[in-house]
């Protein structure tokens, strides 16, 4: 199946006009957006916004109820076999087999993609030293930490070399070290190529990682830009004052 629009146009995902409603509710209202190839997004959004919805939508888990999305240039609607190919997800829930050990349950799923065994393996054990779980790789997942279970997540998304990678609140959990040495693991994926959307309550991770970011509220994209145009736009010191200025009525409603 041939792309229907060129990736060479810059463009890894295109949204046009984008509408998925549940029942009476429109979670994603109209949404238009551009990310390029090699780009590391930022989505944000306080809680029910419209991110994961969006994300869903991208990855085939939701149909669209209006508007066109187009994934690596392939059309959600009619490709999802060709964009599964090119993405990898990290889901806001640990999906993980807790009863497996770490290397046990990345493995299970390098082998879902038909990675070769020592391949998987090389892959297993970089992934395993870049984020610090190889000394705990050999116990179950039952009794890690929210982190480490968040961190062998990101692997599972990651053990295929996705092209596209959304990961999904990836930090939550994780201590400030931790939290921080992720960031610095997200950040060599662009380094290599990959284009990466972002979603975090965090936004300092938000700000220091993204090229740019997208802020949706109420199933609308309310502000798009790099950190710092948002910043001088809104006269605001950092992103999370960008943040709270822009959609404090949420706030003032208490939702």
């Amino acid at each position: 199946m041939q792309a229907i629009s060129d990736p060479e146009d810059g463009s890894a995902i295109s949204i046009k006009d984008l509408v998925k409603r549940f029942e009476d509710i429109t979670a994603v209202d109209g949404v238009n957006l551009e990310i390029k190839q090699g780009e590391l997004f930022g989505l944000l959004g306080p809680n029910g916004a419209g991110k994961t919805t969006t994300i869903n939508v991208l990855c085939g888990i939701l149909k669209p109820t209006k508007g066109t999305a187009i994934v690596g240039g392939y059309d959600v609607r009619k490709n999802l076999k060709e964009i599964k190919a090119l993405i990898g997800v990290c889901p806001q829930e640990a999906a993980v087999f807790k009863f497996l050990n770490a290397r046990e349950n990345i493995e299970l799923f390098g082998s879902l993609h038909a990675i070769p065994k020592k391949e998987l393996k090389e892959r297993t054990d970089t992934f395993l030293e870049s984020l610090d779980l190889t000394e705990a790789s050999k116990r179950k997942a039952k009794g890690y930490s929210g982190g480490m279970l968040r961190k062998l997540n990101l692997i599972i998304a990651l053990i295929s070399d996705p092209k596209i990678a959304f990961l999904d609140e990836p930090t939550v959990g994780m201590d400030p070290r931790a939290r921080r040495a992720t960031w610095k693991f997200i950040g060599s994926l662009k380094d290599q190529g990959k284009t990466i959307i972002l979603t975090t309550h965090y936004i300092e991770e938000a700000e220091a990682l993204s090229d740019r970011v997208g802020i949706i509220d109420y199933g609308k994209l309310i502000e798009l830009g790099t950190p710092k145009e948002l910043m001088k736009k809104h006269k605001a010191k950092n992103l999370e004052e960008v943040f709270l200025k822009i959609t404090g009525r949420r706030i003032l409603e208490g939702i």
